[in-house]
């Protein structure tokens, strides 16, 4: 029965090893929403699930020690509705993530980002009104288009030099005109209009060579926070899959141990204590 206790308190102390790179992950999204794709309330399902499996992995540990039945049940039925949730919230995510990736674009190393091709509840979130006008000043806020600007031997950069730049979706979707709408490079955030006709894009309208408005009214914009999110997401994603699966194959283990527990309890001769049993004493009265 020892050995048992030991395999539990074991199992329960790897769990709490396991919630580390689920609570490191909720604050990674919170770093970003802070500086970069700029959505506030994705990183809390997370946090809340990794705190949750750091403290019921301590209640296990400490029913493992003491050999207390309430601890060890209460363990096992909270780990499993843990272990719910975070299936249902990788589900959830890769679902929202689904659609929606950037476009090609001849001589462009550059994706161009497309609000159309996203959809769902992420897209209607983002581009809803109640919502954009905070993300769009977090985006200027974060400064991703003032950080484009570089130099080569001190030297502006050249049209050509820009067009093989690998961007990030806000820094392409937010910080430049659309390449359909015909601007012309000046530099990485001033575009004058070219000679020919305008394209049928509504965002050509809306893009302005004032630093603090740029692309932040255009859905492209919206787009490329959708592309930035749907990347964080899906790293996150990969580690929450593995720890999931590590937590599944622990909780059999630990499942089975404590049946194993109750196996060996009912087996006590009746009226034999517990506590005589686990640490016999040298005087009997």
């Amino acid at each position: 029965m020892r050995k048992s206790n030991h395999l539990i308190g074991l199992l329960n102390f790897l769990t709490f090893l396991l919630s580390i790179p689920i609570l490191g992950g909720g604050i990674w999204l919170s770093s970003r929403a802070n500086n970069t794709d700029c959505l506030k309330f994705l990183q809390w399902p997370l946090i809340i699930i990794g705190v949750s499996i750091m403290v019921v992995s301590l209640a296990g540990f400490a029913g493992a020690c003491y050999r207390n039945t309430f601890l060890m049940r209460l363990y096992l039925v909270v780990m499993f509705l843990v272990i719910a949730v975070l299936i249902g919230f990788i589900i959830f995510a890769y679902v929202v993530t689904d659609k929606g990736s950037g476009r090609r674009v001849m001589s462009r190393a550059y994706l161009e980002y497309y609000l159309e091709d996203y959809s769902g509840w992420l897209e209607e979130r983002v581009a809803s009104d109640s919502y954009w006008g905070k993300i769009a000043s977090c985006v200027r806020d974060s400064k991703a288009c003032g950080r484009m600007g570089i130099t080569i031997n001190g030297m502006p950069e050249t049209p050509d030099m820009f067009y093989i730049r690998h961007l990030t979706p806000i820094q392409s979707g937010c910080c430049k005109p659309p390449t359909d709408c015909g601007y012309v490079y000046q530099n990485e955030t001033v575009w004058i209009p070219g000679s020919g006709l305008m394209g049928a894009n509504p965002d050509c309208t809306r893009w302005s060579n004032d630093q603090e408005q740029l692309c932040y009214a255009c859905d492209s914009c919206k787009a490329g926070v959708l592309a930035s999110l749907k990347k964080s997401w899906r790293k996150v994603s990969v580690i929450n899959i593995v720890v999931m699966i590590i937590l599944v194959i622990v909780y059999i283990i630990a499942y089975a141990a404590y049946r194993n527990n109750r196996k060996m309890d009912n087996d006590e001769p009746y009226g034999e204590a517990r506590m005589t049993k686990a640490q016999p004493s040298a005087f009997h009265l």
